[in-house]
């Protein structure tokens, strides 16, 4: 039986080897449910749901949808348990791949290819960056900076100003140059200029 824990760091190799330039995040918060794997290419974003020998399907209908409003392709990752009725718990734009156990490895196969994803809105994947990313895409498009506005309205003049291919490349530019160690402190400025704006001008 494989387990999450069994299939994470054998899948991300397999990703890496087979789609070359990728940056891996985990466990991100999507609408109301939890995408368990970001996989972030030039232009592109992967959200990839993992599902062990021990999951079970009670949950997948929703993670689905949220998945599907998020993500430009989506792949569920299924232990061998799972393989012969995947197919009927996920649209026919998701991607399979099973993942067996083979003596000390863990083996992958892809069983359907990802088809773009037909449900994607393009705002709520926006919403996963994190606002001063927002604001170098709004510095690059050269548009105003909107200091004063909450991070909902910038999304929505960017989606105006800014064409939809271009504006895939640049997430995930911002996705791949993220720096966590820098970023807490770059949120914490962000606070202090908040606290500093005159009563009913907030940054957020």
């Amino acid at each position: 039986m494989l387990y999450d824990k069994d299939i994470r760091e054998p899948l991300f190799d397999f990703l890496e080897e087979r789609y070359g330039k990728v940056r891996i995040i985990e466990e991100k918060q999507m609408g109301r449910s939890r995408a368990d794997v970001i996989m972030v290419r030039p232009g592109n974003l992967t959200g990839i749901e993992i599902k062990s020998d021990a999951d079970s399907y009670g949950r997948l209908a929703r993670q689905v949808k949220d998945y599907d409003r998020y993500f430009d392709y989506n792949y569920v990752v299924v232990g061998s348990s799972h393989g012969r009725h995947i197919e009927e718990h996920v649209p026919e734009w998701w991607g399979i791949i099973t993942a067996e156990k083979m003596e000390n490895e863990v083996d992958f196969y892809v069983l359907r290819e990802a088809a773009k994803n037909p449900k994607r809105v393009l705002r709520a994947k926006l919403g996963l960056l994190w606002r001063p990313e927002l604001v170098h895409i709004q510095e690059i498009n050269q548009m105003p900076k909107y200091r004063e506005k909450s991070k909902a309205f910038v999304a929505d003049k960017i989606l105006l100003k800014v064409s939809e291919e271009l504006l895939d490349e640049q997430i995930s530019q911002e996705l791949f140059e993220r720096d966590y160690t820098i970023i807490e402190e770059t949120i914490k400025e962000y606070k202090r200029e908040r606290m500093s704006l005159p009563p009913g001008r907030k940054l957020y």
